[in-house]
């Protein structure tokens, strides 16, 4: 093609349109040009790019860049034309680096010059505002760093990434704004202005196309909660998209359930309010018919089930509703079935066939054919301290044996249950050298087994309470537990070392001893003054041996040696004369005149316990029991027998709910010589109840008990005898031979933001009652009294009791070591007795009452909450007595906390 010589119109239009293109795409690119130029243009050769031929190309503004790293980014060299567009693409290179804030081109002749300003190197990046997320969980979602380069785009990023995690955390209204603070030596702040907003919550949850089912029972198997006064400890409220998604299959697995396979969620919208504060969520549904279970059978193909015996046993018949869960719940029955009979790899297939006209469901189970499984090998890792014969022992299944996934889930639980590893442990199933042969691996990780714990609080029962406890469940990494602790409180205090080896000599016998002392102050047990002490110091050595898997059986001997006293200057009085001062029944009461003394108790003791409990600490079903006898009298100075059972019950009721039964009870006799009119068994031995036993009665509030009624005059000078429940008669438990107790109680399921709290709500009825003492010899003190008469001297006054003492003030001592008490007289006071109290008792006429000793069970019925706060357990318990006998001691209120640190 032939070239051609352009006009001078031509020329004058190109280089018109060329100025043109380069002022309109190119305002920040100077163009050096010779004025001579403007007037005459420069003859170019046709079919040439016009421009000038690059001679240099320089580097200007660069600090940290070499000039020929910034040269590389752009596709100029020397020697090539300079033209408009290699401009226009060389400004595109500089600025897809993102190092440079500003950035020019400039052409002199072919001599050419890029004119940067680099971007700034960050110095720190600074979160201001945030509260509700901390800063360890926003730097490590940043890009941004100290000693990176600035850029625009990274920021932003940021922004978009901390605006999402806000999102996440359900405040849709939170807003970044991020601000650069310059530095010297080119240097930056970036400081990222957070607005957190408001939680955004779910205001309203509508459903539409719903006509079987209410609103309210659809959104009650949703997760997420419409927000409400009622939901303010509740963290579903709040919107998440995963948790829609995660509502449409709770839906649609309620609908299976109910009996409705053609359920489907047509559309699910969450629409954010104007103010983005809230959410509304729309679904619309369409249920379907309702169907029933068809033709339901199950074929089996192994050679050790029958067909036909597992069909019969299925819970499911023909003509019942559809439910997908019952099926899910066959299928995983009938596999553990196959397994427990050491089919380890048995697949149980549900062939389900749908009958529009009929509207049922046949449903086949088909347990297909598979090889009977043997262990081939158990195989324990990750245990450093713990030996490994204390986790082997626990397998209920041995290499060799045939498969049971029953042992495998008993072993499984039982190593739980050590507590020497970790929550989420479980023995995994590897397949074998052979398709019969299968391992059993337990990969352990071990967790610390000492326990440091010290604890203070305040109980509604004992006031102020410290106790501190040293323990290390896994000594040596032999499973033994060796614990020291001690507890103090405004009633009590004890102190006890104890040991246990569950394994003796590596046989399956338990073995343990405790050493322990106890002081009492029976305060604890009476809002009056104390009336006595009881130290007792001993020692108990148990034996334990299981007889099967649920069943154990334990051996235990204790040598008690026991205290209790008086205050001898306020219950000890001669009233006999003969210069020995006595527990005198007047002051103290007969029941307690008996228990004084020091005596000693040797006790053996058998049990029988079973357990079948998922837990120890909150158990959610299974049962226990215990059946126990003791002995005391092979030796020692005290002599009973006691036997002792308790039951327990626990059952899921559903929907979180779980229901318990717990029955207890008790019978003591005493044998042997006894004086003649003593009690057979003693008060310190009997049965007592009350708080916290039976809620709703004050502590040792139930049962047998003596109130001693005072008189007091009226204006008129007339002695009128006190009410059986006046604050100012005195009340003394006396316990009983025989009582029974039984507890109903359901623990009552809350949000998943009471549960983060620790908030355990239970309803419950007590049920129970103590009897059976042999009634007790009453004092009487009346006016007409003619004891009282007897103790008037001739001019009619009353006798009080004072401590004798010699010429020098000395106290004088009877033969017993105790200081002397003599009757003094006083016509109106106590002058000059040194001895108020029995002036306080023997100065006021008063009559006793034997009340409360019946069988008749006590009834109470209240709401209770357990809740693990910040400083610690916490329960509080409010209950009403529905049926109580004379001169029990109610009480509604009664709370229990403490911490731990």
């Amino acid at each position: 093609m032939g070239s051609k010589t352009a006009t001078p119109c031509a020329k004058f239009f190109a280089a018109t349109l060329l100025g043109c293109t380069m002022l309109a795409g190119l305002p920040s690119v100077a163009l050096a040009q010779d004025p001579e130029a403007e007037s005459a243009p420069e003859e170019t050769t046709p079919g040439q790019p016009q421009g000038d031929v690059i001679r240099s190309i320089a580097v200007a503004g660069a600090q940290r860049l070499e000039p020929a790293t910034i040269v590389s980014y752009v596709k100029l060299r020397v020697g090539e034309v300079y033209t408009a567009a290699a401009a226009d693409q060389a400004l595109l290179d500089l600025a897809a680096t993102e190092l440079f804030s500003d950035y020019q081109i400039a052409n002199n002749n072919g001599n050419v010059v890029i004119t940067v300003q680099e971007n700034p190197v960050i110095n720190r990046i600074v979160l201001e505002g945030n509260k509700r997320l901390k800063n360890d969980k926003i730097y490590p979602e940043i890009n941004l760093a100290p000693r990176q380069i600035f850029t625009r785009s990274k920021v932003r990023a940021d922004v978009a990434r901390i605006i999402e995690l806000y999102k996440r955390q359900g405040r849709f209204a939170a807003s970044v704004e991020p601000q650069m603070v310059m530095l010297d030596q080119n240097r930056v702040d970036v400081i990222f202005e957070i607005t957190e907003g408001p939680k955004s919550k779910v205001r309203q949850i509508n459903i539409i196309g719903n006509e079987v089912f209410s609103d309210s029972k659809l959104r009650g198997e949703m997760v997420t909660k419409q927000s409400g006064f009622l939901k303010i400890f509740s963290s579903n409220t709040s919107y998440d998209p995963d948790r829609l998604a995660f509502d449409q299959q709770k839906l649609r697995q309620f609908y299976l359930t109910e009996g409705y396979p053609d359920f489907r969620v047509v559309s699910a919208v969450a629409e954010l309010t104007p103010d983005k504060r809230d959410f509304i969520i729309t679904y619309v549904v369409e249920e379907g018919e309702r169907y029933k279970f068809g033709d339901v059978n199950v074929v089996s193909q192994l050679r050790d089930f029958s067909s036909e015996a597992l069909t019969s046993s299925l819970t499911m018949k023909s003509g019942d509703w559809y439910n997908a869960e019952l099926v899910d719940n066959t299928v995983e029955g009938l596999t553990e079935t196959a397994g427990a009979f050491g089919y380890a790899f048995a697949n149980v297939r549900p062939d389900i066939r749908l009958n529009r006209e009929t509207r049922t469901m046949d449903v086949t189970f088909t347990v297909a054919d598979s090889d009977r499984t043997y262990i081939e090998a158990v195989e324990i890792n990750g245990n450093t301290l713990t030996q490994d014969k204390v986790i082997r022992r626990e397998f209920r299944i041995a290499e060799g044996d045939a498969f049971s996934s029953l042992q495998v889930n008993r072993s499984n639980a039982r190593i739980k249950s050590l507590g020497y590893f970790q929550e989420n442990f479980e023995i995994d199933q590897v397949e074998g050298a052979t398709a019969d042969r299968i391992r059993l691996v337990a990969n352990v990780q071990e967790k610390p087994t000492g326990e440091l714990s010290l604890s203070a609080g305040f109980s509604s029962l004992e006031s102020f309470i410290f106790s501190g406890s040293i323990r290390q469940n896994n000594f040596r990494g032999r499973g033994q537990s060796i614990g020291l602790g001690v507890n103090y409180s405004r009633y009590q205090k004890s102190g006890n070392i104890s040991f246990t080896e569950p394994h003796l000599f590596d046989r399956d016998i338990a073995a343990g001893f405790e050493i322990y002392r106890q002081e009492v102050n029976n305060r604890y047990y009476s809002s009056q003054t104390a009336t006595y002490e009881q130290s007792t110091t001993g020692v108990r050595t148990r034996v334990g041996i299981p007889l099967s898997e649920y069943l154990s059986a334990l051996a235990s001997y204790t040598l008690n040696f026991q205290d209790i006293t008086v205050d001898p200057t306020r219950y000890f009085a001669d009233f006999d004369g003969d210069g020995v001062s006595t527990c005198e029944p007047v002051l103290s009461g007969r029941y307690l005149c008996e228990a004084l003394g020091t005596r000693t108790q040797s006790i053996l003791g058998l049990s029988l316990s079973y357990n079948s409990l998922d837990s120890r600490l909150r158990p959610t079903r299974g049962r226990s029991a215990t059946v126990g006898l003791d002995l005391a009298g092979l030796g020692g100075s005290t002599r009973y027998l006691r036997a002792r059972a308790d039951a327990a019950q626990f059952v899921p009721l559903g929907s979180g709910f779980i229901g318990s039964l717990r029955v207890e009870g008790g019978y003591i006799m005493g044998w042997g010589s006894r004086e003649p009119g003593q009690s057979d068994v003693l008060l310190t031995d009997r049965f007592f109840l009350g708080e916290s036993q039976i809620r709703g009665f004050d502590i040792r509030g139930v049962g047998p008990r003596v109130v001693r009624r005072f008189y007091t005059q009226d204006t008129e000078g007339n002695y009128v005898l006190n009410d059986l429940y006046n604050d100012r008669n005195q009340d003394d438990a006396l316990g009983g031979r025989a009582y029974y107790l039984a507890r109903a109680e359901i623990e009552i399921p809350l949000g998943s933001g009471a549960r983060e709290l620790g908030l355990r709500p239970s309803i419950f009825v007590d049920i129970g009652s103590v009897f059976g003492v042999d009634t007790p010899v009453l004092n009487q003190n009346t006016p007409e009294d003619p004891i009282l008469i007897a103790q008037r001297n001739n001019a009619g006054d009353l006798l009080y009791t004072q401590l004798v003492v010699d010429g020098s003030g000395a106290p004088v001592l009877d033969d017993q070591g105790n200081q002397k008490v003599e009757l003094v007289t006083s016509p109106t006071s106590p002058t000059g007795a040194t001895n108020p109290q029995a002036f306080t008792t023997l100065g006021r006429f008063f009559t006793e009452e034997f009340v409360g000793n019946t069988w008749k069970p006590r009834i109470t019925a209240g709401i209770g909450v357990n809740w693990n706060s910040p400083f610690g357990p916490f329960r509080i318990d409010l209950a009403y007595a529905l049926s109580k006998e004379r001169g029990d001691q109610t009480k509604t209120l009664s709370f229990n906390v403490g911490t731990r640190f």
